[in-house]
This record gives structure tokens, C-alpha cells and sequence, in this order.
């Protein structure tokens, strides 16, 4: 830098001047200059650009063409590349890439590094590109804190619009059933009956008061950093959710056959597990065919790092040629069900997700479906 200081004093009157005059701007400002002859296979890095990466001091560095191209990162390398030959090859009317390169201390530095052609041969192929360098990484840096803030407000968003669908399609399957039990209940012809609407109002009583519970819990899991898992015996699990559906499944004539081993587990969150099943059982029997009875078969299989759980049934089935695409849409329904609601499976797949589990559909029309949930075994880091 003292240099050219004192080439400005000696040559203030010249057109030297005027160069070393902007030379020295470049400099203050340091943004680094870079310029390649593409005949020659020659780049030449100022020393601002090299001292991005920590070469100012460093004569040889930018005799060999690779020394920059060499310190891109791999993940940057081909855009890095793509962009520069597109504008070489007059796809793009400049050039322009950020990329992440190697600093000499070991760590990397995001840079803005902009181009443009200024001399072609005969053919018309570009031979003189000219460009600068510009270390952004604070930049880099505080746009990938603002997308990591803005990806957790997103997370914590799906979060509570996930719990409210809990507590509206839950909460509104208890409310339903004590209704139609009190309907029954008035309609009892003696006092017999009415004790059996009301042993079936204690269960869903229970019932009820566990959902309060677990929604509670959920709420507890979801101000804290992750979403937690623990290891659930899997068949137990299932009988507790046929337990407490018990009235709709006897009020149906539902038969459900049960094919799990008592050693089958699973680490996933349990009160997304209960309501995953729930919303299975509860759709085989809400969507029944008219003329049969629900026969509804939930069977698993458990390998290592995984359990597929199959909840099978007989209904009215989906048409998975028009709706396969919008199936686990929110509020998207299939049937004209005037208790259909659209929630049901979209919860089923994002509780899913959220815990590395994931679901299959097959189905025919007036046949039935099968979902087939593949559970993880093992706990899934957040």
C-alpha cells in the first residue's frame, strides 16, 4: 500500500496516475481483482483477492489455474463452474456465483465473485474475463441464522397448527359419542340399558379425561427444543386405542383382529402414536360399506430399525387413481360422508414425519385399504 502512495505523489500529473489512483481504491476497499486469459490458460489474482483467503504474502499463489478453483468447496464446485462456463459460452451476460473457498487457516469464506468477458478471437469465443472477489461471509453468515430463525418459527408454526387439529378432531370424536350415548340413554326401555349407557359413559369418560391428559403432555413436549420419544410396547398400545373406542366398535359391529407380538416395540411419541391408530380405526369404521359389516385387521412386522404396521379393512375403499396426490391433504375429502372432515390422514402423516415414520396406501374400490406405518425402532435424533 505505501507504494502507491508514493506513486501518487511522484506521478499526479500523468495517466499513470490515474490508474494507480483506482488501484489503490480497489485496495482500501478490498475487493480483490482477478483476470484470466483464456488463451494463455493465465489468471492473475490481486492482492486483496489472495488475501481473502489468506495468501497476500504469498508470490507463487495464482501461477497455477487451480489454486482458486482448487480451495472451492465441493459442494459449490459445479454451480461454481456451471456459471462461469455459461457466460464464456454466452448463456449468461455475466458472470456471478457465491461460493465457499478455503482459507489458509483451514476454515472456509463465502465470496461474491462477479465477471465479464472483455475481449473475444475471431470465432467469437471468449478470450479476456475480468471479474472481482468480495468476502461476504458475515453476510453468508447472518442470512443462514435469519433462515435457521425463520425454518424453527416454521417448525414451531406446524407444531401448534398440528396440535390444534389434535384437539378439534379428538376432542370432537369424545363430544359425539357422549352425545349419541345420551340420546340412547333417554331412548332406554328400562333401567338395564340405561346402566349400560352409563358403564359406556364411564369408559368414555376416561377416556376423555386421558386425551385431556396427552394433549396436555403435548403441549409440554412442544415448548421444549425437540419433540421426545420413548420406547412403546406396541400392543399394548393398540389395545389401549380399541379400548377406548370399544362403544364405536361394538355400536358398528365391528370385528378387529389383532396380529402383534408382545416383544414388538417401537420409540415414537405416544400420544402421536394414539391418535395415528385412533384416526385408522375410526376411519375403517366411518367409512364402512353399506352392506358388510367393518372387518378391520391391524398386524405388524419387526425388523431391526423398523416395525411396518398394517391397519387393514373392508370399506368403501379410495380412489387412488384420482385422489392419490391429494390423500393426506389437509381438509381434502373422498366420500360423501357428511362426517368427513379432511383431517384425519393429514394428521396420520405429518405425526409420521415428525418422528421419522412414514405410510403406504393401497386400496380398490368398494374392497377396502390398507395403511402400512413404518415405525422407527430406534430413537431419531431431532
Amino acid at each position: 500500500m505505501s507504494q502507491l502512495l508514493k506513486e501518487l505523489k511522484l506521478n499526479s500529473n500523468d495517466e499513470h496516475f490515474e490508474n494507480v489512483k483506482w488501484q489503490l481504491a480497489l485496495e482500501i476497499s478490498k475487493v480483490g481483482i482477478w483476470d484470466f486469459n483464456t488463451e494463455t490458460n493465465k489468471i492473475f489474482f490481486s492482492k486483496p483477492s489472495k488475501a481473502i483467503i489468506g495468501f497476500e504474502d504469498d508470490d507463487a499463489f495464482g501461477q497455477n489455474i487451480n489454486d482458486w478453483n482448487d480451495r472451492v468447496h465441493p459442494e459449490d464446485k459445479e454451480q461454481y463452474f456451471k456459471d462461469f462456463k455459461d457466460h464464456l459460452n454466452g448463456l449468461l451476460p455475466n458472470y456471478e456465483n457465491k461460493h465457499r473457498i478455503l482459507h489458509k487457516d483451514g476454515t472456509y469464506r463465502w465470496v461474491l465473485d462477479r465477471g465479464q468477458y472483455i475481449e473475444k478471437n475471431l470465432l467469437g469465443e471468449a478470450t479476456r474475463v475480468i471479474g472481482t472477489h468480495v468476502d461476504i461471509t458475515d453476510y453468508a453468515d447472518n442470512e443462514q441464522k435469519i433462515k435457521e430463525t425463520l425454518d424453527l418459527i416454521a417448525k414451531k408454526n406446524s407444531k401448534l397448527q398440528n396440535f390444534a387439529h389434535i384437539v378439534t378432531h379428538n376432542l370432537k370424536q369424545h363430544a359425539g359419542n357422549f352425545e349419541s350415548l345420551l340420546q340412547f340413554y333417554d331412548e332406554a326401555k328400562n333401567e338395564d340399558e340405561k346402566k349400560e349407557m352409563l358403564d359406556y359413559m364411564k369408559t368414555l369418560s376416561k377416556s376423555l379425561t386421558k386425551t385431556i391428559n396427552d394433549l396436555s403432555e403435548i403441549v409440554s413436549i412442544q415448548s421444549k427444543p425437540e419433540e421426545t420419544s420413548e420406547n412403546i410396547k406396541l400392543n399394548a398400545k393398540i389395545n389401549n386405542v380399541l379400548k377406548d373406542l370399544e362403544y364405536l366398535i361394538s355400536e358398528k359391529s365391528a370385528n378387529i383382529k389383532v396380529s402383534i407380538s408382545d416383544d414388538c416395540s417401537v420409540n415414537f411419541n405416544k400420544s402421536y402414536l394414539y391418535s395415528i391408530v385412533q384416526n385408522l380405526v375410526t376411519n375403517a369404521i366411518k367409512y364402512k360399506h353399506p352392506k358388510r359389516n367393518p372387518e378391520i385387521l391391524i398386524a405388524s412386522e419387526c425388523f431391526d430399525t423398523h416395525t411396518n404396521l398394517v391397519v387393514k379393512d373392508n370399506g368403501i375403499g379410495i380412489n387412488l387413481d384420482k385422489f392419490k396426490n391429494d390423500l393426506f391433504g389437509l381438509y381434502k375429502t373422498f366420500h360423501n360422508n357428511p362426517d368427513a372432515e379432511g383431517v384425519g390422514l393429514y394428521l396420520v402423516k405429518n405425526q409420521l414425519e415428525a418422528f421419522g415414520g412414514s405410510v403406504d396406501v393401497e386400496s380398490t374400490i368398494n374392497e377396502g385399504t390398507t395403511f402400512t406405518l413404518h415405525l422407527p425402532n430406534q430413537k431419531i435424533q431431532h
